[in-house]
C-alpha cells in the first residue's frame, strides 16, 4: 500500500512530468553519453599511453606500457593519466547526436534519389559511413584538442618549481585555451589538421567491420544467433579487425595533429599520403602499428 502511494506521488511530481515530456531518443542519447563518458574515463590511461606511442613522444616510445605508466605517475601524478580525457568525453554526445540525425537524413535522401535501391545492409552502410564523416567534421576540433593535451607532458610543481612548462612547446591549459591558441596561430585550418586520415578511414572501417560481423554471425549456430553475448562478441571482434586494418591512418592522424611531421614551425604542408610515406621512411613501417596492442587491451578491459 505504501509503495502504491509513493508511486502515485512520484507520478504527480513536476520532475516526473518533465521526464515524460523528454523524447525517448533524447533519453537514450543522454544515457549513452553518460555510459560512454564512464567507459572513456575507465580506459583513459591506456588511451593516453597509446597517443604517446603513436606520436613517438621521445620520452615514451621506447619505454613500453608499464614503463610509460611509471613515467607518467612519477612526472605528472594521477591526473597525468587523464590528460585530454575531458575533450574526449565532451565529444561523445554531439558526435552521437550528429551521427544519428545525419544517418536518418542521408538514408531518406538516398531513398528519394534512388527509389529502386534496396532497403538492405548496403544502404545502411553507405548512409552510416557518410553520417560518420559528417559527425567527424563537426566535432573534429575536440579530437584534435584531445591529442594535443595528451601529447604534452607537464611536470608537477614538486618536480618543476616554476610550475607549468614544457621545453620547446606550448602549454595548453585546457580545452578552450587549446582551441584559442591553435586558432590564433593557424586559423580554422589548424583546427582541422589531420582530418583527412579520419575521413579516409571511415568507409573502409565501416565496410570491414560490417563484413566481418556478418561473416562471423553466419557461422554461429542458429539457436545462438539472437544471444546478446554472441552479438557483442561478434561486434567487438569485427571492430578490432576493422581497427587493425585501418590503424595506420590513425597513426598518421595523430602525428599530423601534433604537427610532428610539419615542414616548419608554422607550416602545415604535408598531407595524408606525404605523412604516411614520411613515417615509413623515417620511423619504419612498424610505427604505423605502434600502440595497436593497447586497443586489444582496452577491449578486454571493457
Amino acid at each position: 500500500m505504501a509503495e502504491g502511494v509513493e508511486g502515485e506521488e512520484r507520478r504527480k511530481s513536476p520532475l516526473h512530468g518533465i521526464e515524460n515530456s523528454i523524447p525517448v531518443a533524447v533519453k537514450e542519447l543522454v544515457a549513452g553519453g553518460v555510459a560512454g563518458g564512464f567507459a572513456k574515463t575507465a580506459v583513459a590511461p591506456l588511451e593516453r599511453v597509446k597517443i604517446l606511442f603513436q606520436t613517438r613522444r621521445a620520452e615514451f616510445w621506447t619505454a613500453g606500457l608499464f614503463g610509460s605508466f611509471q613515467k607518467i605517475a612519477k612526472t605528472e601524478g594521477l591526473m597525468g593519466f587523464y590528460r585530454g580525457n575531458g575533450a574526449s568525453v565532451a565529444r561523445i554526445v554531439p558526435y552521437a547526436a550528429l551521427h544519428y540525425m545525419a544517418y536518418e537524413e542521408y538514408r531518406r535522401w538516398i531513398i528519394l534519389a534512388f527509389p529502386d535501391i534496396g532497403r538492405g545492409p548496403v544502404l545502411d552502410l553507405v548512409a552510416g559511413s557518410i553520417a560518420g564523416g559528417t559527425a567527424v567534421i563537426f566535432t573534429y576540433p575536440l579530437d584534435l584538442v584531445r591529442t594535443k593535451l595528451a601529447f604534452q607532458v607537464v611536470e608537477t610543481p614538486k618536480l618543476r618549481a616554476q610550475g607549468l612548462s614544457q621545453p620547446g612547446g606550448i602549454i595548453y591549459r585546457g580545452i578552450f585555451d587549446c582551441i584559442s591558441k591553435i586558432f590564433k596561430q593557424h586559423g580554422i585550418r589548424g583546427l582541422y589538421r589531420g582530418v583527412g586520415p579520419s575521413l579516409y578511414g571511415i568507409f573502409p572501417y565501416s565496410g570491414l567491420k560490417f563484413y566481418f560481423y556478418e561473416e562471423m554471425k553466419s557461422r554461429v549456430p542458429e539457436k545462438h544467433k539472437k544471444d546478446i553475448i554472441v552479438k557483442l562478441a561478434c561486434g567487438s571482434v569485427a571492430g578490432l579487425i576493422g581497427q587493425t586494418m585501418t590503424y595506420p591512418l590513425d597513426v598518421v592522424r595523430r602525428q599530423m595533429q601534433v604537427e610532428a611531421l610539419s615542414a616548419s614551425e608554422h607550416g602545415l604542408t604535408k598531407g595524408t599520403y606525404e605523412s604516411l610515406v614520411s613515417i615509413v621512411q623515417n620511423q619504419g613501417w612498424r610505427q604505423l602499428f605502434s600502440g595497436l596492442s593497447i586497443n586489444y587491451l582496452k577491449v578486454s578491459c571493457l
